[in-house]
């Protein structure tokens, strides 16, 4: 088990809320990455996620990745943004509400690149929003 933890916080994805970007960037945003549906996911389903209004102020466009990874912190699946068609890989997104704006992804549960279907276990989501990293679990059972 230790070597899977050494892996996972390799590549920050450690189990706080969020991850600090480098020195002198602007104070954390409002993220709010839900658990996916449902929990237990059996795919395809959904990683829903909230930004907050500040981080669209001035026209700011702040760019999303999202990335699902198994327990090695391997690269699984970068889900779809819903509605856009869009992987959401270094993703500029825009919101017309003050209030800020939710979004939904998608994932058909296949490992990127090799169209085999995930499987059973525990799997890692990250959402890195202008460099704020926000890290939760799923378990997939088949």
């Amino acid at each position: 088990m230790t070597r899977y933890a050494w892996a996972l916080l390799g590549l920050g994805l450690g189990w706080a809320a969020a991850a600090r970007p480098a020195a002198g960037q602007m104070p954390q945003p409002s993220v709010q990455l839900q658990p996916n549906y449902a929990n237990s996911f059996i795919p395809p389903g959904t990683i829903q996620f909230r930004l907050g209004g500040e981080l669209f102020l001035n026209g700011h466009r702040p760019v999303v990745t999202l990335r699902i990874y198994n327990v090695l912190a391997q690269l699984v699946a970068v889900p779809i943004l819903n509605g856009t068609g869009q992987q959401l890989d270094s993703l500029p997104l825009s919101c017309s509400s003050t209030l800020g704006c939710s979004y939904s992804a998608y994932w058909d549960g296949y490992v990127r690149g090799t169209g085999t279907p995930a499987l059973s276990g525990v799997y890692i989501y990250q959402l890195v929003v202008d460099g704020w990293r926000f890290t939760k679990k799923m378990v997939i059972i088949k």
